[in-house]
């Protein structure tokens, strides 16, 4: 057994690929307990931020803290649809799912990011 604390200003800063107007910070890494599995960042979005149409490296969750974000998923079929996210709403999706995200309110956001990274083998 084991298990780690984050305390809130031990959150680190982290560039992400494709995202703009955001700050995005690392809470939990794999490394920190056992054999983990679990990314987990407090993404800071302005309004108009957001990351780009992009496939998932891994299966993912968003949950809106604050504010409001609009999520568009790639169907299978080549359609897009979107989704108006506020405080208390997420998204759950698998790996390879593309997805975008934007800030569409008028004040910041911020939206817990959980990965699910497979177990090395």
């Amino acid at each position: 057994m084991s298990y780690k604390v984050t305390m809130k200003n031990e959150a680190y800063r982290y560039e992400a690929p494709g995202h703009y107007d955001v700050l995005t910070t690392r809470l939990h890494d794999p490394q920190d307990v056992n054999d983990g599995t679990i990314v987990m960042g407090l993404s800071h979005f302005l309004p108009n931020g957001g990351a780009n149409m992009a496939a998932a490296n891994f299966e993912m969750v968003y949950f809106i803290k604050e504010g409001e974000m609009t999520v568009t998923l790639k169907n299978e079929d080549g359609t897009e649809s979107d989704y108006v996210l506020t405080a208390g709403d997420s998204v759950h999706f698998g790996k390879g799912t593309e997805r975008a995200c934007k800030n569409t309110g008028c004040v910041a956001a911020q939206m817990l990011v959980i990965m699910i990274k497979p177990l090395a083998k």
